[in-house]
């Protein structure tokens, strides 16, 4: 008898620890629909394809903006998800900048930035959720119509949506009127958030990594150039790592030559063994440091990371 009462209190005290999964770490973020109709923005030409470019630091003097995140930051916290603060962020990386300014590129012209790439690599959320809103008016009523697109910013997919309008009330303020529009779809819209983390915990972060050869580098390599004690190609030894340090081995080679491989679908595990935050820039750095030990030892490794979700390595290059 006394055997089973310890075990149903020992059963008792694990219930909390199975009961309170690990929430994802969450941003709002104004959506580049709501950026570029307030002119909070410019259109840039990439490769000639025009692309709207968010200025953050202005839209965060919008006198609306704050007190709606405020209100969308407090919704998330009463469903248990922690949410980043977007203005301190963005006032860190303008901190930065102003110290960075001195700073040229080698041709002599200051470095470009752009507000979301720099957003989403200090932040480091887990999910960035994009806000859209609008004030509708009928006669002495006002109702709110909004979108929460909830994407993976390692992926730049979306991992869901949701959308509605609320009930008009002769009510004023903004933020209330978003407030009580979203809150009849926050708990459906949390579900799925979650159900995304919760896959990204079991079977890893999806991130890319391509590997590119430099034309006649000065170790003379290429991705089939044997090496090691086994006298094994290159790309072998590469695919070899990759393959024991991805979460249940998952990854797509979608194309390798001997200069070049293409890693798709790759699953990092999100947290390092330290338990930091592993974007693809800080998984890719334990494939540099084992390129270069014994008995490879190839030095020249340049690491490239565009995005969370993206690394380039360049062999032969430094």
């Amino acid at each position: 008898m006394k055997r089973l009462f310890v075990l149903a209190m020992v059963c008792l005290m694990a219930l909390p620890a199975f009961s309170q999964a690990k929430k994802p770490s969450i941003m709002f973020v104004p959506s580049n629909a709501w950026c570029k109709e307030k002119g909070y923005g410019s259109t840039v030409d990439v490769n000639g394809v025009e692309q709207f470019v968010p200025n953050y630091t202005a839209a965060l003097e919008d006198t609306e903006l704050l007190p709606v995140l405020a209100e969308l930051n407090g919704l998330m916290a009463d469903q248990g998800f922690p949410a980043l603060n977007m203005q301190a962020t963005m006032n860190m990386i303008n901190r930065r900048r102003a110290e960075e300014a001195a700073l040229q590129t080698k041709a002599g012209n200051q470095a470009m930035t752009n507000d979301l790439r720099e957003l989403r690599n200090q932040a480091k959320a887990d999910i960035m959720i994009y806000v859209t809103w609008s004030i509708n008016r009928i006669g002495p009523n006002r109702s709110a119509t909004y979108t929460l697109d909830g994407q993976d910013p390692y992926t730049g997919m979306s991992v869901t949506t949701v959308t509605g309008t609320g009930t008009p009330t002769n009510s004023v303020a903004t933020p209330v009127l978003l407030k009580e529009a979203v809150n009849a779809n926050m708990p459906l819209f949390c579900d799925r958030l979650q159900a995304h983390f919760d896959d990204m915990f079991e079977n890893g972060r999806s991130v890319s990594l391509q590997i590119r050869v430099v034309e006649n580098n000065p170790m003379g390599i290429d991705l089939e150039s044997e090496m090691g004690d086994e006298y094994m190609e290159l790309r072998e030894i590469i695919e070899d790592w990759v393959y024991e340090n991805t979460q249940s081995h998952r990854y797509n080679l979608s194309d390798d030559s001997e200069v070049h491989m293409n890693f798709v679908e790759v699953r990092i595990p999100i947290y390092d063994d330290r338990g930091r935050a592993q974007d693809a820039r800080a998984w890719a750095r334990g494939l540099i440091r084992h390129l270069r030990s014994e008995p490879y030892s190839i030095e020249a490794v340049k690491l490239d990371s565009p995005g969370l979700g993206e690394a380039v390595l360049y062999l032969g290059e430094k």
